[in-house]
């Protein structure tokens, strides 16, 4: 029976198919979907455990629904990461970073606004501009000196457009009324203003402004001048006002023009052109017609008048400028005093009872004038007149050096040096006082000296070029006394300039005899490569026969050795001036070095606390 049963237990199959069917169990849960295996979808923590299990790797990432499961995969993770606790740090970490970042900005602003302030400073010590003035029209003045003073070393040049913009800026500014121009008013009030054709408004009175206000508003006006004296004929591109010369310029009038440089603005059209600034009359004519302006102010822009016209070719209109120079000279003179100068001859008289310094700058001048156009008769009586005034002036004391305030000697504590210190810096400095007008006696200084040094090396080279036939052999020709004249002028220039100081106070003076000394070494070695090349060229003209010459009695003599030895002694003198020149050329260099602006933070802190 047993055995039975055993076989009936075999016959019947181990999964039954009406029971158990090849597919997966319901789920009791109505609510319940079966998902694909690539779904990554995120489950509610009070859902049912899911089927099947979750394998996204097993899906290629591509189409539409790749894109929705790595957005869902990142959101995913990113949710995972921003904690409670990472959210706080990070929201910390951005507060810190924002509060640093304002802390470095708000430093940076600061320092800027130091270092304007600074530099601020620096420039109105550097470039005094009267206190009257208002903050933009000083700012404008210190500005427009700083364009002009530029360092040759740089390779920079100046900037004469922009310079003479804010120069005729200044001026409009400084003749408005309601600006800076309070209480100006024109020379003739019944009348108005006074126009000339080709030279505009003439000047106004400024004898009601103070003395500052005077002095800087001439060199606003001579800063203008020298903008337009170097932008005549320039034009201005009134479409990007730009200058241009007008060279570049594209137009009928100029069917070839030159191309502009590489880097610089494309070349303008003639149409869009306008005349880059004023003629320089326009300002020169401002201050010999205005009211109120020294006599030293109206001849210096009397001589640089004159001097542009002789540059523009007009050589009868710069005498006639020259000669009202000398005018302004004479009638600074004070009353009683006549017989200075010879008004036909600008030769000063040798018994003249008083002599000011505009009296020599103009014939000076005047001289030079001549000695240009040729005019040599004229111009040596004037250059002797101008010497033997100049030997006759009384020589100058000792300079001593001003005083510069220092710390006082009972401080203790310290809050002496502190209150110094603190009015040195922030204390406004006292403007410059006023220069000579030029009216009074001057002294013989070392720069005076240096002139006498430069009418000397004039003298000379008047003296040189007025032989040019002469026999070089002979001691007493013209040339020989040009050389003479000039020898003397170096050594005296190489003389006072050794004897000068070093400081500001006598830089001027240095700067003075560096330019005669200049000046004297290069008139020399041209007269000295002048009478050796003439030397050795009336050697070879001469015959044989006048070179061998002889006596019954004393037999055949040569004048060979004769000819070598003035060739050699022109060639031992050549040799002395390049040794001049060399030693000029390194004076020059070296003078230059200290004539230039300290730009360095310890010399713009050391001029500002005035040390």
């Amino acid at each position: 029976m047993s055995s039975a049963l055993f076989r009936h237990r075999l016959s019947l199959p181990r999964i039954l198919h009406s029971r158990r069917p090849f597919r997966p169990p319901k789920s009791s849960s109505p609510s319940l979907r079966l998902r694909a295996f690539t779904n990554n979808s995120q489950l509610l923590l009070v859902s049912p455990q899911t089927p099947r299990p979750q394998l996204p790797f097993l899906h290629t990432a591509s189409g539409p629904a790749s894109q929705s499961l790595l957005r869902t995969n990142i959101q995913y993770q990113v949710a995972r990461y921003l904690t409670t606790e990472k959210k706080q740090w990070i929201k910390q970490e951005i507060k810190t970073g924002i509060k640093w970042a304002g802390y470095f900005y708000v430093g940076l602003f600061l320092v800027a606004v130091v270092y304007m302030g600074f530099n601020e400073e620096y420039l109105d010590r550097t470039y005094p501009s009267p206190p009257e003035w208002t903050f933009r029209s000083r700012n404008g003045y210190r500005n427009a000196r700083l364009e002009e003073d530029v360092d040759p070393s740089t390779g920079r040049i100046i900037d004469r457009a922009k310079s003479g913009n804010i120069y005729r800026w200044l001026i409009s500014r400084l003749e408005d009324p309601e600006i800076d121009g309070a209480g100006l008013h024109p020379i003739l009030d019944e009348e108005g203003d006074i126009y000339v054709e080709g030279v505009g408004r003439t000047g106004l009175d400024i004898s009601s402004k103070s003395e500052p206000w005077r002095r800087a508003y001439f060199e606003c006006i001579m800063g203008a001048a020298r903008a337009a004296e170097s932008l005549d004929g320039w034009v201005r591109d009134t479409t990007r006002n730009i200058a241009f010369p007008r060279e570049v310029v594209i137009g009928p009038s100029n069917p070839h023009p030159r191309p502009v440089p590489v880097g610089a603005k494309s070349a303008p059209s003639e149409e869009n052109c306008i005349p880059a600034f004023e003629k320089p009359e326009v300002f020169y004519m401002k201050i010999l017609t205005a009211h109120g302006f020294s006599s030293g102010q109206r001849l210096a822009a009397a001589l640089a008048h004159g001097d542009w016209l002789e540059f523009k070719g007009l050589p009868s209109s710069a005498e006639e400028m020259y000669d009202w120079a000398l005018d302004i000279a004479m009638g600074a003179l004070p009353e009683g005093i006549n017989s200075v100068v010879d008004n036909k001859t600008g030769i000063i008289s040798a018994n003249a009872e008083y002599m000011s310094s505009n009296i020599l700058e103009a014939t000076t001048a005047l001289a030079t004038h001549h000695a240009r156009n040729g005019n040599l008769s004229s111009a040596l009586p004037i250059f002797l007149s101008v010497l033997r005034a100049r030997r006759q002036l009384s020589l100058s004391p000792a300079i001593t050096s001003p005083q510069v305030e220092t710390p006082p000697a009972d401080n203790s504590m310290g809050f002496a040096t502190m209150r110094w210190l603190g009015k040195a810096i922030f204390a406004s400095p006292p403007y410059p006082p006023a220069p000579p007008s030029g009216d009074e006696i001057p002294l013989r200084t070392p720069a005076s000296i240096c002139e006498e040094a430069g009418l000397m090396a004039h003298i000379g080279e008047i003296f040189f070029a007025s032989s040019n036939e002469a026999s070089t052999s002979q001691k007493s020709t013209p040339q020989a006394s040009g050389l003479s004249w000039t020898r003397d002028a170096v050594e005296l220039a190489e003389t006072t300039l050794a004897e000068i100081p070093n400081g500001n106070e006598e830089k001027e003076a240095r700067k003075k005899c560096t330019e005669c000394l200049e000046m004297g070494t290069t008139n020399w070695k041209m007269m000295v490569d002048r009478m050796l090349k003439d030397e050795k060229a009336r050697k070879q003209k001469l015959p044989e026969a006048m070179r061998d010459t002889g006596s019954w009695f004393w037999g055949k003599s040569t004048s060979k050795e004769k000819d070598s030895e003035d060739v050699g002694r022109w060639e031992r003198e050549a040799a002395l001036v390049d040794s001049k020149v060399r030693a000029m050329m390194a004076i020059a260099i070296s003078e230059e070095v200290k004539q230039r602006v300290p730009g360095s933070g310890i010399d713009m802190l050391k001029q500002i606390v005035g040390r």
